[in-house]
C-alpha cells in the first residue's frame, strides 16, 4: 500500500473539473492506499495574503470534500497550519535549498509576471513547502497536474539532497500518481480545453439551478456546422465531452446526429445540458449545504484529521531532528 499526499487551496469552491478530475480518483484511492488530503492555506497566502475569510474558506473545502465521498475515518483529511512539523520541516528544507534552482523554478517566473507588485519570499520557496507537505508522511506518489510536475522534482531533489548530506536513506523518493484513462478532463464553457477557477469559466458543485443556465447558455459556439459530418471546433468539441459526462448516451447520440446532419440548434443542446447538470449536481449541491450548516461536524472532522496527521508527522520531525543532530536538553 503506497503513502499518498495531495493539498487543495481554500481559494474558491470545487467545479466539474475538480470533481471529474482528481475528486473522483482521491474516493478511490482512499480504499486503496495510505491518503492524507490537505487544505493548503499556507500555500494560499503566497497569492492572497490578506484573505478575507481564511477559516470560512477552509471550512467550504471540509464541506465540500465530504460531500463529495471523501471519508475522514478512512483517509487523513486535514488543514495544512494544524500540522505544526509542517513549518518545522519547511525551515529545514530552505537551508538547503538553493536560490539559483527557486529562481529558475517556472511557476516563479509566471507568479512574478502575474503579480508583480507581490514577489514575495513564500512564492520563491513555494517548491520547499510543497516537499515538505509530501516527504513529512514519507509519500511514495503524489497525484499532479502538468503545472505541478516541475515542483514534484524538486521535491525528489530535496529528499535525496537531505539524504545524501546527512549518509542516510530516510525519505523516499515521491513520483507522480498516474490515474490513466480514468483521469476526466472537463473544458471550460469559454471555448478553451480546461475548467477552472481563474479563468471564470467553471460550474461550481454549489451553485444553483438558476446560475447554472445561465452559465451554459453563455457557453462559446459557432454559426453551425457548414456540411455534414465535418470536424467540431473546439468549443463545440467542448459542449459534447461535456454532456459525455453528465448525459445519458442517447442524448449524445442524438445531438451528435443533429450536428452531423446540419440540424442542430446550439440553444437546444445548452438547455439540455443545463438541465442534465443541474439534475447531476442537485444531490451534491444538497449535501454541501447540508454539511455547511453543521459547524459541529466540520469542526470535528478537522480535529479528527489533525490528530491524524500529527501522528504522522510528530514521527517524522523526531527521526529528521534526530538525524540533523538536534538533541533534547
Amino acid at each position: 500500500m503506497e503513502t499518498v499526499v495531495s493539498g487543495i487551496r481554500p481559494t474558491g469552491h470545487l467545479h466539474l473539473g475538480n470533481y471529474f478530475g482528481a475528486i473522483k480518483n482521491f474516493i478511490r484511492m482512499q480504499h486503496e492506499h495510505t491518503c492524507f488530503f490537505f487544505i493548503a492555506d499556507y500555500h494560499s497566502l503566497t497569492t492572497h495574503p490578506t484573505p478575507e475569510d481564511l477559516h470560512g474558506n477552509v471550512k467550504k473545502v471540509i464541506a465540500e470534500y465530504l460531500a463529495c465521498g471523501i471519508d475522514p475515518d478512512v483517509a487523513t483529511l486535514y488543514v495544512q497550519s494544524d500540522v505544526r512539523e509542517v513549518a518545522e520541516l519547511y525551515l529545514l528544507l530552505n537551508m538547503n535549498a538553493y536560490t539559483g534552482e527557486l529562481e529558475r523554478c517556472t511557476s516563479f517566473k509566471e507568479k512574478i509576471r502575474k503579480q508583480p507588485d507581490n514577489i514575495n519570499a513564500g512564492l520563491l520557496t513555494y517548491p520547499t513547502l510543497m516537499a515538505a507537505d509530501i516527504i513529512l508522511h514519507k509519500a511514495t506518489k503524489v497525484p499532479v497536474g502538468k503545472d505541478q510536475e516541475q515542483h514534484l522534482e524538486m521535491t525528489r531533489t530535496f529528499a535525496n539532497r537531505f539524504n545524501r548530506m546527512y549518509k542516510t536513506e530516510y525519505f523516499p523518493e515521491p513520483h507522480a500518481f498516474n490515474f490513466g484513462e480514468a483521469l476526466i478532463k472537463i473544458p471550460g464553457l469559454d471555448g478553451t480545453t480546461k475548467m477552472g477557477k481563474s479563468d471564470n469559466n467553471a460550474i461550481y458543485l454549489i451553485d444553483d439551478p438558476k446560475t447554472i443556465q445561465k452559465k451554459v447558455m453563455r457557453a462559446v459556439t459557432d454559426a453551425g456546422p457548414e456540411k455534414e459530418n465535418q470536424e467540431k471546433p473546439q468549443a463545440i468539441q467542448n459542449l459534447f465531452d461535456l454532456m459525455l459526462v453528465v448525459s445519458s448516451p442517447d442524448t449524445n447520440t442524438h445531438f451528435n446526429e443533429l450536428y452531423n446532419s446540419c440540424k442542430i440548434r446550439y440553444g437546444d443542446m445548452k438547455k439540455q445540458i443545463a438541465e442534465d447538470i443541474i439534475k447531476f449536481t442537485a444531490p451534491l449541491r444538497e449535501k454541501i449545504n447540508e454539511i455547511s450548516a453543521n459547524e459541529t461536524l466540520i469542526a470535528n472532522v478537522a480535529r479528527q484529521g489533525k490528530e491524524k496527521a500529527h501522528a504522522s508527522a510528530a514521527k517524522t520531525m523526531k527521526e529528521v531532528r534526530e538525524i540533523i543532530g538536534f538533541k533534547e536538553w
